[in-house]
C-alpha cells in the first residue's frame, strides 16, 4: 500500500469539502480551488471528517496515482488555509526589483531594458527590499510556475553567482581563469 496514500487527509474547520464523482472542490478562508481526480482513484468523506483516498487495484497505474492524487488533495486543502509563497532574491551590482503594484514587478537585471512581469489570477507579488521578494497564492503549482519564470529571466551563473535565484538556493561556483 501506498505510503502517501493511505494517510488520511483531516480538514480544519473553515473548510468545506465538495466531492462530486472525480470532482473535488474545496472552499476554505482564502478562496476556492477544484481538482479533477483520475480514473480509477476513488475519493470519499469519512465519518470523523476526514477524506480517504483509496485506489480498488494494485495495478501499476493505480499506484502510481494513488499518492500523486492525495497530495494534491492535500495540497488544494493547504491553498486555501494557509496559502503558499516562494521567495526569491536578486544578486547582483546593479539588479534590483520595483513593485508597480500588488500583481505587477519590474526587474532591472543588467539588459539595456527593464522587465515587467504581470502576475496572473491568483498570484500576488510583496517586495520586502530591492533584492528580495516572494510569489504568493492559494495554487502550489502556479506559484512554483510563476516563480520559476521569473527566475528564468536571469538565471544564476556560475563564475559570480549573478542572477535571480530561490532563498536559499545553493549556486555551485566555478573559478575562473587560472592565473600565471
Amino acid at each position: 500500500m501506498s505510503r502517501i496514500g493511505k494517510l488520511p487527509i483531516t480538514v480544519p474547520s473553515g473548510v468545506d469539502v465538495t466531492i462530486d464523482g472525480q470532482t473535488v472542490t474545496v472552499k476554505g478562508p482564502k478562496g476556492q480551488l477544484s481538482h479533477s481526480v483520475a480514473e480509477p482513484i476513488v475519493v470519499a468523506r469519512d465519518e470523523d471528517g476526514t477524506i480517504a483516498v483509496t485506489r480498488p487495484d494494485d495495478q501499476r497505474k493505480s499506484k502510481e496515482l494513488h499518492g500523486l492524487s492525495r497530495t494534491l488533495i492535500a495540497n488544494l486543502v493547504t491553498g486555501v488555509t494557509d496559502g503558499y509563497e516562494k521567495k526569491l532574491e536578486i544578486v547582483g551590482v546593479g539588479y534590483r526589483v520595483l513593485a508597480k503594484g500588488p500583481t505587477t514587478l519590474e526587474f532591472s537585471l543588467g539588459y539595456s531594458h527593464t522587465i515587467t512581469v504581470e502576475a496572473p489570477d491568483g498570484i500576488t507579488f510583496v517586495v520586502e527590499a530591492p533584492t528580495r521578494f516572494s510569489v504568493q497564492g492559494i495554487d502550489k503549482q502556479s506559484v512554483g510556475e510563476v516563480a520559476a519564470n521569473i527566475r528564468k529571466l536571469r538565471k544564476p551563473e556560475p563564475y559570480k553567482g549573478k542572477g535571480v535565484r530561490y532563498a536559499g538556493e545553493q549556486v555551485r561556483r566555478k573559478v575562473g581563469k587560472a592565473g600565471k
